[in-house]
């Protein structure tokens, strides 16, 4: 398999550049972590990547809104870079942090090719506080998208203070349509949240913890795939092993996060 080059934006407050980094590489990417003016200012080109994602953290500390300052400073500096990007095949996602700046830039949902312009929001949690917390998923298996394919019902943490999903009903409508939802909360036991807390953590709207525009491959979603990426990294991995093992089954060394990357980076296979 050919080298599979990855990008992973850091600066002005992200904060899971690292991980993610890590993430990628264990799926078998090379990876670099770039800052955003490294990008702006020409020293780094996009073009030179397949996969692009902006992690985790607290861009601007938030101000403004999650996800804004980063959103205006990329359509403003790198908006032919990055429509140039899409165009010609790259992978972009966007975690929690990185889901709210997709958003706020208007590439997710992405229903016009170059539009820019927002459709959705992610907006204050219900609760009205920030949550850090594990969450259940269920994963479209109708869905375009590339990081997705494959996914069993799974889980990940998730930890925001504006992770509601929201969007107008004649959007979701078109989102529905068009299996642009990626994962919604669950239940423990695998069926829908349907709304309630904790299971869906911040009261989005038909339980969506993540889309994708109509390619399957920009896609955004709130939990951490990279925070999860070894069984270890479970809080209840311990019992999970012994559980697993005295009923003669072996404990999962992966946590289902790398499965994400892995298929990004396998889509260049």
């Amino acid at each position: 398999m050919s080298t599979v080059r990855a990008l992973v934006l850091t600066g002005f407050g992200l904060n899971c550049d690292l991980e993610t980094a890590h993430a990628l590489q264990a799926a078998g990417a090379q990876v670099d972590r770039v800052h955003l003016n490294e990008l702006s200012e020409g020293k780094k080109k996009l073009h030179h990547y397949q996969i692009f994602v902006v992690g985790g953290g607290f861009s601007w500390g938030d101000e403004h809104g999650a996800g804004v300052i980063m959103a205006m400073r990329i359509k403003h500096r790198l908006q032919e870079d990055l429509l140039a990007f899409i165009g010609n095949g790259g992978l972009v996602l966007g975690i929690c942090n990185g889901f709210q700046v997709l958003v706020n830039l208007g590439v997710l949902p992405g229903f016009a090719t170059g539009s820019f312009r927002r459709q959705v929001a992610l907006i204050g949690n219900d609760c009205g506080q920030f949550r850090d917390q594990w969450v259940n998923l269920i994963p479209n298996t109708s869905s375009p998208c590339v990081f997705t394919q494959g996914l069993e019902s799974m889980e990940m943490p998730i930890r925001h203070g504006e992770g509601k999903f929201f969007a107008e009903p004649g959007i979701l409508e078109r989102l529905r349509e068009g299996n642009q939802v990626i994962l919604t909360y669950a239940r423990v036991e695998g069926g829908p949240a349907k709304g309630e807390f904790p299971f869906n953590p911040n009261g989005s709207l038909e339980d969506i913890a993540g889309i994708c525009d109509p390619t399957g491959r920009v896609a955004g979603l709130m939990p951490h795939p990279e925070a999860y990426i070894h069984g270890t990294n479970h809080p209840d991995w311990t019992y999970l092993r012994e559980k697993l093992g005295r009923q003669g089954r072996p404990f999962p060394h992966e946590g289902g996060g790398i499965l994400l990357f892995r298929n990004a980076v396998n889509h260049f296979a």
